[in-house]
């Protein structure tokens, strides 16, 4: 950040009074420092967004011991979705047992948030990367789990379902949560099955007839942060294939797949979805959930902050420090520090971005709210080793700037 950047900050902190405890002075002042709130993203392969909170709120309070310190963790729609909704709005866990990723059963949980009116879903809870184990297949793996879970919970009486579209090993349109759900997919033989991402092609003919009647009152949303279309050079298999494990042979089925499942949905339903921006997420998912729940799509920043009240809770708040493992140009197209900014610019509020990279391109996220950004990065070296350190990276970093607001 320029001198004068960090002169003008310096100048407005002073300037409007904002004095707390300083630990090098030893002594306790009435702060005028309020209300800061501190809701990250995670720093994808080092912190999650529950820790990343922790240590920001600990060297906040080192600091401002009165305020009132608001953590809203937050994830894009993959692992960890449930959990960061959880400690954001409070709720309970619902335990259930589904289908995998090869249709065996496995373990997990969705979260019920608002009183138990919401139900927040994660994809990869059930047809995760991981659960793939060392020999991933996107052609064979299923999205079946997502649709029981959706299943339950829309029984369970939920007015709505919001399912995190993040981290699946999936390339199968979502055609196995329909499945679940009470959708029939039928070959030209006349013969049944449930596709995956390898036997797209043989749809023949959908029935849609059998959709679990308390799905279909249910208002479903399914969150992403990719808007990515669903077939070609830029859709998911070409795109996010090979990190599932298909080599370009396999990408290329799976992408004729896509195209084919696509062209069945036109052909019986007169509804295209290929172009739509995130069609693409989750292996085609995206696309399946418009088609087959009715979805609508949308960046998952946008529906976690109206999950959490985001907006009445910004009433009073001096500051807000977001923040995300990296933030570049890219970040402009939608990301969760942008989305939070954007929010907060509305209501006068300042926005504090802590990253662990800084890439190039970023001037426009000024534009957008951001008063500053900050790297915890404080040494010149590769990922691993800075992973690490990036705990006390971060701790130091949100200690220097809490030296600068006192």
């Amino acid at each position: 950040m320029p001198q004068h950047g960090i002169n003008a900050l310096r100048a407005r902190l002073l300037g409007g009074g904002m004095r707390g405890w300083n630990p090098r002075r030893g002594n306790k002042e009435e702060t005028k420092m309020k209300k800061i709130i501190l809701i990250p993203d995670s720093f994808k392969g080092t912190m999650s967004s529950l820790e990343v909170c922790a240590i920001m709120a600990e060297r906040v309070r080192a600091y401002f011991p009165l305020a009132e310190i608001i953590s809203i963790p937050i994830a894009d729609g993959g692992e960890g979705s449930v959990d960061a909704f959880l400690a954001a709005g409070g709720g309970e866990k619902v335990f259930i047992t589904v289908k995998g990723p090869f249709m065996e059963d496995v373990e997990c949980y969705y979260g019920l948030i608002n009183g138990g009116r919401t139900a927040v879903i994660e994809t990869a809870s059930c047809a995760g990367l991981p659960l793939a184990g060392k020999n991933p297949d996107p052609s064979k793996t299923t999205t079946f789990g997502v649709g029981e879970q959706i299943r339950d919970a829309a029984r369970r009486g939920c007015e709505k379902i919001i399912v995190g579209l993040g981290g699946s090993a999936t390339n199968d349109f979502g055609a196995g949560a329909a499945a679940a759900a009470g959708v029939r997919f039928f070959d030209q033989t006349g013969a049944e099955f449930i596709p995956t991402g390898g036997s797209l092609s043989r749809i023949a003919s959908i029935d849609m007839s059998g959709l679990d009647e308390s799905i279909k009152n249910t208002a479903i949303t399914a969150m992403c942060d990719i808007d990515n279309p669903l077939y070609g050079e830029t859709g998911a298999a070409y795109v996010f294939g090979p990190q599932k494990g298909a080599d370009p042979e396999m990408a290329r089925l799976l992408d004729r797949g896509l195209r084919a499942a696509a062209g069945a949905v036109t052909a019986q339903f007169g509804r295209d979805v290929a172009a739509v921006p995130g069609s693409g997420a989750a292996g085609g998912m995206g696309g399946g959930m418009i088609v087959f729940f009715n979805a609508a799509l949308r960046m998952g920043i946008e529906t976690v902050l109206e999950a959490v009240n985001f907006d009445a809770r910004l009433a009073g708040a001096d500051y807000v420090f977001t923040g995300e493992g990296r933030i570049d140009g890219q970040s402009l197209r939608g990301k969760a520090v942008i989305g939070v900014a954007r929010r907060a610019k509305k209501k006068g509020i300042p926005v504090i971005v802590i990253a662990g990279d800084i890439g190039d391109s970023i001037e426009g996220v000024y534009g957008e709210g951001v008063k500053a950004v900050f790297s915890i990065n404080r040494v010149s070296q590769c990922f691993e080793e800075n992973r690490r350190r990036c705990k006390s990276d971060l701790r130091l970093t949100v200690d220097s700037l809490m030296r600068l607001m006192t």
